[in-house]
């Protein structure tokens, strides 16, 4: 379908009448282009992770466009925060939904992915070819800490929204102790959401004779311990299908999948590589989830590149497909809305955990530590870009191998 629209009128189409019908066709086809360019140009230029990409569309649709009230746009937002997957991905195809249909659903998601997966497949390729190098070693030795400085204020911001009483504070605590635990990261934001909805719903659950089988979700947590297994393409994909079908909450939630799959039970990456390929992603403009674009082309070169951002883009475009007629109701539902509470305070639980262990391997010495404060309260005091302080950390580590030896 071409999205044109023809609207037959019983009168004879002649001079002005016929000018109007081609000025609405034309605005129709021209529409998706529109969409394209548009989001072409987000995707080479936004910046800033998803808070930003959310402000440069809400300028472009509201104010510039007028493609959309302000209420419009709050209701589009809130039902990405319904949906798992990346906020800001989400938004650009709910918008090209609501104004291309179907055509721009596709159309605004992947011209708003494509930009970002190209510019990191070809750092992957530089990466791969000189990142052993000295010089590579100290860029990215200054750059990590503030990438740990970045998810430490996405953390500190979030949660101030998320924890809305005891007991989702309480959820916030116990998810880490749970995941360095080895319980399964899946079951507990499962059990995290179930937790906090049975709890804020406990009246309605009394009355209920099978209430009780609500709370079998939170069963069988125990995480799988998997050996080593082989790298192949196909399970590659289903892992990063897997993390953008389930990824509630930050971006860099995504660590804790990541971490969890690709680290600890197949043994494909190191710690070391993750940190790498999510400074590195801080680097470019467009989703932080094309992060999976640098690592699948780490483990499988292009193909491997392809299918990671395939699989962790694809469930995105089929939860905005299936949610957006459903929009009006679902925050208004008692019983999803506090399991969506649940289930993002359990992601930040998760976020937390994996911030820990990521800032064991990045803050190695004094000036790393120093170069993560600084720049945690240049963010959270002085609201600071984080492209500039990242510029900054890896002019300060290409400095450093002046006076220091090699970490």
């Amino acid at each position: 379908m071409s999205g044109i629209s023809i609207r037959v009128v019983p009168e004879q189409l002649k001079g002005d009448g016929q000018r109007r019908l081609v000025l609405q066709m034309s605005r129709k086809t021209g529409s998706l282009t529109e969409l394209a360019l548009l989001f072409l140009r987000l995707g080479t230029t936004a910046f800033g992770g998803p808070a930003a990409h959310i402000a440069m569309m809400h300028e472009e649709m509201v104010h510039r466009r007028k493609w959309l009230s302000d209420q419009e746009f709050l209701n589009l937002l809130g039902a990405t925060n319904l949906i798992p997957g990346p906020n800001s991905t989400e938004m650009a195809i709910h918008i090209g939904l609501r104004r291309a249909g179907w055509p721009g659903l596709v159309v605004s998601g992947v011209c708003f992915i494509v930009p970002a997966a190209l510019i990191m497949l070809s750092l992957a390729w530089a990466y791969v070819r000189f990142g052993a190098t000295p010089e590579a070693g100290w860029l990215l030795y200054g750059v990590k800490p503030v990438i740990i400085a970045i998810v430490l204020q996405a953390l500190w911001n979030l949660a101030r929204k998320a924890v809305k009483g005891p007991l989702s504070a309480v959820v916030l605590v116990a998810v880490p102790a749970l995941y360095f635990l080895k319980v399964n990261e899946i079951a507990l934001l499962i059990g995290g959401g179930v937790v906090v909805m049975a709890a804020a719903n406990y009246r309605r659950l009394a009355r209920g004779k099978h209430a009780a089988a609500l709370l079998l979700p939170v069963g069988g947590v125990a995480a799988v311990s998997l050996a080593p297994v082989a790298f192949d393409l196909s399970r590659l994909f289903f892992i990063f299908l897997k993390v953008g079908s389930v990824l509630y909450g930050s971006g860099y939630v995504l660590l804790a999948f990541l971490r969890a799959d690709l680290v600890e039970r197949h043994g494909w990456l190191t710690d070391q590589q993750l940190i790498d390929a999510v400074a590195i992603g801080q680097l470019t403009p467009g989703p932080v989830l094309t992060t999976a674009t640098f690592i699948g082309y780490l483990l499988g070169g292009t193909p491997g590149a392809l299918l990671a951002t395939l699989g962790i883009f694809l469930p995105s475009f089929i939860f905005v497909a299936v949610s957006s007629p459903l929009i009006p109701r679902m925050r208004s539902s008692a019983w999803l809305g506090s399991l969506l509470d649940g289930v993002n305070v359990a992601s930040l639980g998760l976020m937390a955990a994996v911030a820990w262990q990521l800032g064991r391997a990045s803050l190695i010495d004094t000036l790393t530590v120093v170069i993560c404060l600084a720049c945690f309260l240049l963010l959270i005091r002085y609201k600071v870009n984080s492209t500039w302080l990242i510029v900054g950390g890896a002019l300060i580590g290409v400095l450093s191998s002046a006076v220091l030896t090699h970490p």
